[in-house]
């Protein structure tokens, strides 16, 4: 077993070292010739002339406006924006900020009312 043991602990050591080592037999390069000769370039076409266009850098995708998301969480199209709308939508500055956008506790608010929260010290520094 000792014998097996270090006959393989060798053999790997060695490996790399005769990885290293220069060949033994001389390598000839193959001579250079001329290259042959070629036949009458084809027409140019499309093909010919089309290139790969360059990529483009990754562009983050813009964020949609308030409106854009106001309308697209307003399912009911009415101009009204529920509660459990905004939860939906994920709209979470509305969400958490819901009772101050809805002064006259309608239960739902319009942009109107998300207007004139912005206009006021707390709602100056939302992000809506």
């Amino acid at each position: 077993m000792r014998v097996v043991v270090s006959a393989l602990s060798l053999a790997l050591l060695a490996g790399p070292v005769l990885a290293q080592t220069a060949p033994t037999t001389p390598v000839t390069a193959a001579p250079i010739t001329a290259p042959a000769a070629t036949t009458a370039p084809a027409a140019a076409g499309p093909a010919a002339t089309t290139q790969a266009a360059p990529a483009k850098p990754a562009v983050k995708p813009k964020r949609p406006t308030f409106d854009q998301r106001f309308d697209t969480a307003n399912i009911s199209h009415d101009g009204k924006l529920t509660l459990a709308q905004a939860k939906t939508a994920k709209m979470r500055a509305v969400t958490k900020n819901f009772a101050a956008i809805d002064k006259d506790s309608k239960g739902f608010i319009t942009k109107d009312d998300v207007v004139a929260y912005r206009k006021t010290p707390r709602g100056k520094n939302q992000t809506l």
